[in-house]
């Protein structure tokens, strides 16, 4: 046994580590938090912060919440390679076992992104803080590794796009958008959008002379973009079904050697090392061009600018392919027949009214006598189905005679569809799910229909 007063003291444990990266990425971190919750500034968070950034040689602008991100990158182009793809990592990337520079000046970048984003701030909104705004949401999008537009097409980034629309949402409302829209000059620092034509749509009657025309404008370019994108959806999928009952053109541009040549073969002569020839086959190449009518009908009370928008360029699009007869029905509680403007959604926007009640009895009856052949007939009913529920009457009946009924819930501009849950699950129950979420759901069904 050791004598305690001879045997020296055992070592004190070792002090951790202290690794400064690690305390300076926590700074950046802290002082991201304080600044989403509280607009006051936290002195000492500021400097330790401004300190960090100095040190990683990075400008003093990176940390001003003032200074958008578009206009960072172009007083320092080199920050905008190092901003794409910031966030988009691989799933199987390791966390590093130790904090390092690189670490650090990733977290000072990401904490610009999150704080010029998310932090909007409150009070009014002028034109240059919205496009200031969109063009930081646009950053974040690459920074997420995809193009502005397209992260609700990315796994998982349907519940995010939906917060960027609510966020550039409550700028738009916040926007005194009838002063903006008198003066052109500020008109055109607008750049289109979900939220703002939403707005554009409602206030559109209390709008005259340059206010208004700058607000036609406005529509007009958001529905040529739209249109622009679902119009190459649609022709990757416009490819009928080849029509084997009609005869192959016999014409050479169709013949089929491969086939001619398999069939026969037991015609080959190996002493005159020649394949004779019985009989040419040809492609067949002639495509079904069913007529077909399409009758689609839009619910414009309450939140359903993203789909009414949408399906109504969609249904423009479709009335221009050939043998496609489309008609267009708006309702709320008084039914209206736009048939007439349908191969132009900017026409159709502007004469839809929106807000008000719901009554879509109203619409089925302007709807059921534009129907002469059931099994030839596509009708897409665009609602929330908050209405009178004798429609699903008419709708179990449209089915049973061989309408093709594709019902759409409403999709707001947050991206939060909303669904009457009754007429959802017996939707559901007849075979006609209710159709939610990206357009190319409706486009593949619509081709399927026709082709």
């Amino acid at each position: 046994m050791s004598d305690p007063l001879t045997t020296p003291p055992a070592d004190p444990p070792a002090a951790p580590e202290v690794n400064a990266d690690e305390n300076r990425r926590q700074v950046l971190y802290w002082r991201l938090l304080a600044r989403l919750f509280d607009s006051e500034e936290q002195p000492t968070l500021e400097a330790a912060s401004v300190a960090v950034a100095g040190d990683l040689g990075l400008p003093p602008a990176l940390l001003d919440p003032s200074v958008s991100v578009d206009n960072l990158v172009q007083r320092f182009p080199e920050l905008g390679e190092e901003l794409r793809d910031l966030m988009a990592e691989p799933e199987d990337a390791a966390a590093p076992e130790r904090v390092g520079a690189d670490e650090v000046r990733r977290a000072a970048l990401v904490s610009k992104l999150l704080l010029n984003v998310f932090s909007t701030g409150t009070g009014s909104v002028t034109a240059t803080r919205l496009a200031d705004w969109q063009q930081d949401a646009a950053w974040f999008q690459r920074a997420l590794g995809c193009e502005p537009g397209q992260l609700r097409s990315r796994p998982g980034g349907e519940e995010l796009a939906g917060v960027l629309a609510g966020l550039e949402g409550d700028l738009v409302r916040r926007m005194r958008l009838r002063e903006v829209l008198a003066d052109p000059a500020l008109a055109r620092r607008l750049t289109p959008s979900m939220s703002l034509i939403e707005q554009l749509l409602r206030d559109k009657a209390n709008l005259s002379g340059v206010a208004l025309a700058n607000a036609k404008t406005l529509i007009r370019r958001y529905v040529d973009e739209v249109a622009e994108v679902l119009r190459t959806q649609v022709e990757k999928t416009t490819v009928g079904s080849i029509d084997r009952s009609v005869p192959p053109k016999r014409v050479f541009r169709n013949l089929d050697i491969e086939r001619t040549i398999w069939k026969n073969l037991t015609n080959w002569s190996p002493d005159d090392q020649r394949l004779y020839v019985d009989r040419l086959y040809y492609r067949h190449t002639a495509r079904r061009t069913t007529p077909a009518r399409m009758i689609v009908v839009v619910d414009q009370s309450g939140s359903m600018v993203d789909a009414m928008v949408n399906c109504t360029i969609l249904a423009s699009i479709f009335a221009g392919l050939p043998k496609v007869d489309v008609h267009l029905i708006a309702y709320d509680t008084r039914a209206l027949d736009l048939t007439p403007w349908v191969h132009d959604p900017f026409e159709v926007l502007l004469r839809t009214t929106l807000g008000g009640g719901t009554d879509g009895t109203v619409a089925m009856a302007l709807a059921r006598p534009k129907i002469a052949d059931p099994r030839n007939t596509v009708m897409v009913w665009i609602s929330d189905f908050y209405d009178n529920r004798s429609l699903l009457t008419d709708f179990q009946s449209l089915h049973r005679s061989g309408v093709k009924f594709i019902p759409v819930g409403s999709v707001n501009s947050s991206g939060h569809q909303s669904v009457d849950p009754w007429f959802r699950q017996n939707l559901k129950d007849l075979g006609t799910p209710v159709i939610s979420g990206h357009i190319r759901k409706l486009v593949f069904e619509l081709k399927s229909f026709l082709t």
